[in-house]
């Protein structure tokens, strides 16, 4: 089963990722990160399929995909 990873440190809140996702498995988190910004997080864990189309349009690098 795929799994992304997504870094808070690293993620400014762009959301390009959410908006990429075909399955729409992540979502923006309720909680501050570190840095000051509401990273991305998962939403859906089993619906992701790895497609890595979050990783691929994220500015920051702040994704990885386990597939």
């Amino acid at each position: 089963m795929p799994k992304i990873e997504v870094d808070p440190k690293l993620c400014k809140g762009c959301y390009l990722c959410v908006k990429a996702c075909p399955k729409k498995c992540l979502k923006k988190s309720d909680k501050f990160s570190k840095t000051g910004y509401y990273p991305s997080e998962m939403a859906d864990e089993k619906a992701c399929i790895g497609c890595a189309m979050c990783y691929a349009v994220c500015p920051d690098l702040a994704i990885t995909v386990f597939k």
